[in-house]
C-alpha cells in the first residue's frame, strides 16, 4: 500500500507542472508516421497535416494524410488520402483517449501487365472508415505541442476483382506523431 501511495504521488508530482499547459489550445503542424494493414504485406510510412483544438478536457482534431500500400504480391498498390474527424477526452492534461471517422478517397492501381489483372482496370473509389486510439500530448514551451499516439481503423475495402482476396482484410492500425504549432 505504501509503495502504491508513493507511486501515485511521483506521478501525480511529474503531472502537475504540465497542467499549467493543459488550458485551450488551437494547433496546425505536419503529421508522420507508420501503419500496416492486417493483410497488407508490409507496414508503411504516410505524412500529412492536422489540425487540433483543445477546449479543456475536450478536443477536436481534423487531419489529412496520404498513403500507400501494396496487396496481392506487390500487383495491386492502393494509394488514398484519408480526411479524418476525431473527438479526443483528456483525462489528464497530456493524455487522451480519440475516436472519430474517416473518409478515403482511394485508388486501386492494379498492374495490368500481370495476365491476372489483364482487364481490370483502375479506379478510384470513396470508403468511410471509423477509428479509435489514444495518446500522449506534451507541451513544447507555450505555443507548441508534440502529440504521439496510435489508433486501430476499421476500413472494409473491396477487393473482389483480385482473384483469391475475398478474404483480406484492409483494418490497421496507426502509429502518429503530430508537431502543433499554437495559432
Amino acid at each position: 500500500m505504501k509503495k502504491l501511495l508513493i507511486t501515485c504521488f511521483l506521478i501525480f508530482s511529474l503531472l502537475m507542472p504540465l497542467a499549467v499547459y493543459s488550458g485551450d489550445f488551437l494547433g496546425l503542424g505536419p503529421r508522420a508516421g507508420f501503419y500496416k494493414a492486417q493483410d497488407a504485406e508490409e507496414g508503411q510510412w504516410f505524412g500529412g497535416a492536422g489540425l487540433r483544438l483543445k477546449m479543456g478536457s475536450i478536443g477536436f482534431e481534423g487531419s489529412i494524410d496520404y498513403r500507400a500500400e501494396k496487396y496481392a504480391n506487390g500487383n495491386l498498390t492502393i494509394r488514398s488520402w484519408p480526411v479524418m474527424a476525431s473527438v479526443m477526452l483528456y483525462p489528464l492534461p497530456i493524455l487522451y483517449g480519440v475516436a472519430g471517422a474517416g473518409w478515403y478517397n482511394t485508388t486501386f492501381d492494379y498492374d495490368q501487365d500481370k495476365l491476372i489483372f489483364k482487364n481490370v482496370e483502375d479506379k478510384t473509389d470513396q470508403e468511410v472508415g471509423w477509428h479509435f486510439g489514444g495518446g500522449i500530448e506534451l507541451p513544447l514551451g507555450r505555443k507548441s505541442k508534440l502529440g504521439v499516439d496510435i489508433r486501430y481503423v476499421f476500413l472494409n475495402y473491396d477487393f473482389s476483382e483480385v482473384p483469391g482476396s475475398e478474404e483480406l482484410d484492409s483494418d490497421f492500425y496507426a502509429v502518429t506523431i503530430t508537431l502543433l504549432f499554437g495559432l
